[in-house]
């Protein structure tokens, strides 16, 4: 993964690039904790080997997983945000990949690997968001 950070209007910015083998999920946790992303949004294009998303289950309180891909497929939309949750960034993120009869299928990211590239475009608000432990959902929601 190649970053570049490409400030503007008192906001910080990054052009994040990943590469051929690279995990998007954990790729963009790593990239916020190594750059301390309080309050962030990010948006991506590219595509992957693969992809793994989810669902999120009322009756458990958890994750699941919707759908698998292994194939090539192109990130239609990958977007997302970087909250502080006891005072570590958490990254939440959403895509749909298109497959090459061109149907497309979203869901929570949970795992993918990115072939040839992905680009993503990370900006950081002034101030920072945090999530707190939601007691009826039994996950952490952002409260402003």
């Amino acid at each position: 993964m190649k970053s570049k950070q490409i400030d503007a209007n008192g906001q910080r910015s990054y052009v994040v690039i990943f590469e051929t083998g690279e995990e998007v999920a954990a790729g963009l946790q790593r990239f916020a904790t190594e750059n301390d992303l309080a309050d962030s949004s990010f948006k991506a294009i590219g595509a992957l080997s693969d992809a793994r998303l989810g669902w999120f289950n009322w009756e458990t309180k958890k994750y699941q997983t919707a759908a698998e891909f292994h194939e090539q497929v192109e990130v239609l939309s990958l977007i997302g945000d970087v909250a502080l949750k006891d005072g570590k960034p958490v990254v939440h993120a959403h895509m749909i990949v298109g497959r090459k009869d061109g149907t497309a299928h979203g869901g929570h990211l949970m795992e993918a690997h990115v072939r040839p590239t992905l680009e993503v475009v990370l900006t950081e608000s002034a101030e920072p968001l945090r999530k707190t432990m939601d007691e009826e959902s039994g996950i952490a929601l952002i409260r402003p």
